[in-house]
């Protein structure tokens, strides 16, 4: 029931400020339907809370473009001072239909290793984006980057002073060292074989300049994973991949076995264990489980399910596989075996891991095309040419046959 003096029994009409404030998108309340959550929903509420005009018309264009089946946004260049690269240029080619969407460009931003965040910085970052952009933030890109979407080039430089001030620094973008990714590592996992942490922020402080100021033939990312689980994803999405490596026999706690099959028994430890390794390394001996380490592919799935009893043996460090890169000149391509087991022990050792990285960045900016990532330039001249330039001797670890375990006494 509506009050006395209400405006809708009056007549008179809801002032602007009360109308709503979105166009009618039809197609895109489609999307909102169904059991899973939808970005359009996202949008729209983040649009209605702090009634920016752009992302109204984000969403005007982004209706036209399902009516119509055509993109509109095209790129070019933003920077802030002193850096070349971070800033991802969106322009749209029908200003004059929905000027509110002209310009939304994004500021990739750095992650610290492992994703560690304080609440203090993750309010401040919130706060210099509401203030200065969209308020539109995706946690976290395929590149691994913070991505700040929706801002104008007037207020690029403003809000990246604001963000630079709270100890935030932009990330990599264009033909450059992108964003490195690290998985948690030693913060909170038992299974890591080396510092990824440590290594990772050794590997970014040393190609900073590289990162801001794009200087390469294409983009080159370094991804690290503390074990062969990969949880940075790096062997597919990464020039070159850093996966936690031990070269030792698995580590086997007898007793905790024991109590393992007593609890979960025999049955399950034959069908969820011995039979799904691929290499048939796992047997059943005596009621306990038997590993044959010289066949060991160290796919990690028995330690993963038996982690109480199983674990990476003492011998750790790490491998090196590279030029992993989605689909590009070449299709999508998975890492190559570079370097089996690469010891990490001691601050020298990151040194050598580092020369090594720069040795094989500086051959690929002398070898390949423009906008060739390395992988594509090592499929295009081969792997032995790659080897003999960057001086590593090629190995029978690095192919697939006659013998399928890459981690076998080999060692850079």
């Amino acid at each position: 029931m509506t009050q006395p003096g209400n405006k809708a029994e009056t007549g008179e009409k809801p002032s602007v400020q009360e109308e709503k404030f979105l166009h009618p998108t039809p197609m895109l309340d489609e999307l909102e339907k169904g059991e899973w959550p939808s970005f359009v929903t996202g949008l729209k509420e983040l649009a209605e809370r702090t009634k920016k005009p752009m992302l109204r018309g984000v969403l005007d264009q982004l209706e036209y473009s399902y009516q119509t089946r055509t993109g509109y946004w095209e790129g070019g260049l933003v920077t802030v001072h002193g850096y070349g690269s971070g800033i991802i240029s969106r322009r749209s080619r029908i200003k004059d239909k929905f000027p509110e969407a002209y310009e939304f460009h994004t500021l990739r931003v750095q992650p610290a290793p492992g994703l560690h965040y304080t609440t203090k910085m993750l309010l401040e970052l919130c706060d210099s984006w509401e203030k200065h952009g969209s308020g539109l933030i995706a946690l976290h890109g395929q590149t691994g980057d913070i991505m700040l979407q929706g801002v104008r080039e007037a207020d690029v430089q403003e809000c990246f002073d604001e963000l630079n001030q709270n100890g935030w620094d932009l990330g990599g973008a264009g033909a450059a060292m992108r964003t490195g990714v690290s998985c948690v590592g030693p913060a909170r996992c038992e299974h890591t074989c080396y510092d990824t942490l440590e290594l990772h922020h050794r590997v970014l402080t040393h190609f900073t300049g590289d990162v801001h100021r794009p200087g390469y033939n294409y983009k080159f990312k370094f991804k690290f994973s503390g074990c062969p689980n990969d949880c940075s994803n790096a062997i597919f999405r990464s020039d070159l991949a850093v996966i936690g490596m031990w070269r030792d026999a698995i580590q086997v706690d007898t007793r905790a076995m024991a109590a393992w099959i007593k609890k979960n028994g025999i049955e399950l430890l034959v069908n969820n264990v011995i039979n799904r390794c691929p290499s048939r390394a796992l047997s059943l001996v005596d009621g306990m489980l038997a590993i044959d380490n010289g066949n060991c592919v160290h796919c990690m799935h028995c330690i993963n399910v038996m982690t109480e009893a199983l674990s990476p043996g003492r011998e750790r460090g790490l491998a090196i596989l590279l030029g992993g890169k989605n689909t590009l000149k070449v299709g999508a391509m998975g890492g190559t075996m570079l370097v089996p087991f690469f010891r990490m022990e001691s601050r020298k050792d990151i040194d050598r891991f580092i020369g090594l990285s720069e040795t094989i960045i500086e051959w690929w900016t002398e070898n390949g095309f423009d906008h060739e990532r390395i992988g594509e330039t090592i499929e295009r001249v081969g792997l032995k040419q790659f080897l003999d330039g960057v001086g590593i001797a090629a190995s029978v670890d690095m192919v697939e046959h006659p013998r399928n375990n890459p981690y076998y006494k080999s060692e850079y």
